[in-house]
């Protein structure tokens, strides 16, 4: 090393892929990475329209500790992508050193301040909003858990639910991940929101998030859980107005064989997000047995969003 130059201190690495294979890189390289996963969308600038545009593929991304478990690190990462890599071709991966002081500010840079919808901001919980903030402020701490509003069905999601969440009335929350979707629904003026997950840590993120934000606490009901022990009295409602479940397409359609729909009262609406474009026949399907009409969807390149209907019992 030079005089004077910094030591490394991270490896970034990172994937570039379609959406398809977004979701399982991202659950991958979070086994092995510090500080969580970052998802992006990749955009071109277009000089006619004057805006940045979608190329189709997503980057995921997170930074290694450069110490002495490096290597072994690196292998076992390298190995885990190996054996999904027999599912699915996989593209490789790209390694660059990060020095320590540069680290931080670097990774910070992915979490700016995101716009979505009419009303809603998400900002990184190291930031604040201008006194003349006319959106509502989401904070999230993106270190904590995958779910930071950058992914496009986080977006799509928070998209829907402004649309179709009604004040006063309350909401589930199915796979809450970092608390998001739930937080977002309380600060638009849900009157009580049910966030639950099978992850441990994130019921965890879901309340450190929480309390970044000014809601009422005694508002937001979290704990462990799916489909099964929502409908099994576990928790204060079993029922809800509003479903909101941003997972993957293959667990969406299992959970409604679990009693998904059931969840949904009745003329209430089911949000899905986390769907490919090819997949979405399947979870229509699966939608429509349960007794659900199609009545939006949105898109962002390949991911869809559903809101279904669910008809008067």
């Amino acid at each position: 090393m030079a005089d004077g130059e910094s030591p490394v201190h991270w490896i970034e690495a990172k994937l570039v892929t379609d959406g398809e294979l977004a979701e399982a890189l991202a659950e991958v390289l979070g086994r092995f990475v510090a500080n969580g996963v970052v998802v992006e969308t990749e955009t071109v600038f277009n000089p006619k329209t004057q805006e940045n545009e979608p190329t189709g593929n997503i980057a995921v991304f997170g930074y290694l500790p450069a110490d002495s478990q490096l290597e072994e690190t690196r292998q076992k990462l390298e190995e885990a992508l190996w054996y999904l890599g027999m599912i699915a071709p996989l593209p490789p991966v790209q390694y660059r050193p990060i020095q320590e002081e540069n680290w931080m500010a670097l990774w910070k840079t992915h979490y700016q301040p995101i716009q979505i919808g009419h009303k809603l901001l998400i900002m990184p919980a190291w930031q604040h909003p201008e006194p003349d903030e006319s959106r509502l402020v989401v904070r999230i701490n993106p270190a904590m858990a995958f779910g930071t509003g950058t992914h496009p069905t986080t977006q799509l999601c928070l998209r829907l639910m402004e649309r179709h969440l009604i004040p006063g009335a309350s909401a589930i929350d199915v796979g809450c991940g970092s608390g998001i979707l739930s937080i977002a629904a309380l600060l638009m003026g849900g009157d009580h929101v049910l966030a639950v997950d099978i992850d441990e840590q994130a019921v965890a993120s879901t309340l450190e998030n929480a309390n970044l934000n000014p809601i009422d606490a005694a508002r937001l009901e979290t704990g462990l859980g799916s489909v099964e022990e929502i409908l099994t009295g576990r928790f204060s409602i079993s029922q809800a107005p509003l479903v909101l479940v941003n997972i993957l397409a293959a667990t969406i359609v299992h959970l409604f064989s679990l009693g998904l729909g059931d969840l949904v009262s009745s003329n209430g609406v089911l949000l899905l997000s986390g769907i490919l474009a090819d997949q979405e026949p399947a979870v229509i399907q699966a939608a429509v047995s349960a007794g659900f009409t199609l009545t939006e969807r949105l898109n962002d390149s390949d991911w869809m969003a559903l809101a279904l209907k669910k008809a008067v019992c």
